[in-house]
């Protein structure tokens, strides 16, 4: 059976849009209900089975760090208030021995230089790669239907998550071109990084989750500063895809665009009213509101 065991989590943005808030907290660390936005991205990654979590970090980032770490003090606190449930809530959130490595992404050169900072830890083995600001909702992870498609395609295969937008979006992303399909995958024909809506190929967008082969570090190397002066994953996946075939898959689930205002807002709603404790009196709230 073929697995994926790391997972590469880009940490190193500024959270500009975020800001005064992230001025001196993470946006990685902002809580989407009662857990960090990037507590509830590594569940998804445990739930796929990801055994090695790879967080590219960068300056000011080290409450990140001590988020996946013990914190004894406030461990005996709570033993010395009995406070079982609470304990037993942190034991599960930590990752085992080992799990976790942090590396520095120095200057913010794009997507595509962080994953490239990765290279050493990864090795020569397919990967996960999450992006942190996107959180899907979905009965199953999102990460673990790509993996369930993965499985059933060639050896060197590389999958990206994708989902429908409407027109008057699709210049906002990436889009992809749709081949044949393969199980619940198709084969991606194209990629073309924020289309003008008269180009775009498809309405179906990547949407922040991918599994790729390792032949994209040589690529990264030398890869050539694209959209906004940096390095742009998109650019290195389509030139890996001359030499290995990409696939994309329309998972189950929602998509919440964390990295903006609305996208968070609208994501602590979501989560808050799966959650028998708290949507009954969230609804309350919202109908009183909205009048």
């Amino acid at each position: 059976m073929k697995l994926i065991r790391k997972a590469i989590l880009p940490v190193a943005g500024l959270g500009t849009r975020f800001l005064p808030a992230t001025k001196a907290m993470p946006k990685e660390m902002l809580p989407v209900v009662d857990r960090p936005l990037i507590q509830h991205v590594v569940d998804e990654a445990r739930q796929a089975g990801i055994e090695h979590f790879i967080f590219v970090t960068g300056r000011n980032k080290g409450v990140i760090e001590d988020h996946f770490d013990r914190q004894f003090e406030l461990e005996f606190t709570l033993t010395e208030r009995n406070r079982r449930a609470e304990l037993d809530l942190l034991a599960h959130d930590l990752p085992g021995a080992g799990q976790t490595s942090f590396t520095r992404q120095q200057q913010p050169l794009g997507l595509g230089h962080a994953v490239w900072c990765a290279r050493e830890i990864v090795g020569d083995e397919p990967f996960a790669l999450l992006l942190p600001d996107v959180l899907v909702q979905a009965k199953r992870s999102c990460l673990a239907q790509m993996l369930d498609a993965y499985r059933h395609l060639p050896d060197n295969a590389n999958v990206i998550a994708v989902e429908e937008v409407p027109a008057d979006r699709i210049h906002m992303y990436g889009v992809v071109g749709v081949g044949q399909s393969q199980g619940r995958a198709f084969e991606i024909t194209q990629m073309i990084e924020k289309p003008p809506r008269d180009q775009a190929p498809s309405n179906l967008i990547i949407t922040g989750r991918y599994i790729l082969q390792p032949e994209i570090f040589n690529i990264l190397a030398d890869q050539t500063r694209g959209t906004g002066g940096e390095i742009q994953i998109t650019d290195a996946m389509i030139r890996l895809a001359r030499k290995q075939p990409f696939y994309g898959l329309k998972f189950e689930g929602r998509s919440f665009d964390c990295g903006s205002k609305i996208g968070f807002l609208a994501a602590n709603i979501a989560y808050a009213l799966e959650r028998d404790d708290i949507a009954p009196a969230l609804r309350a709230e919202i109908k009183s509101l909205l009048g």
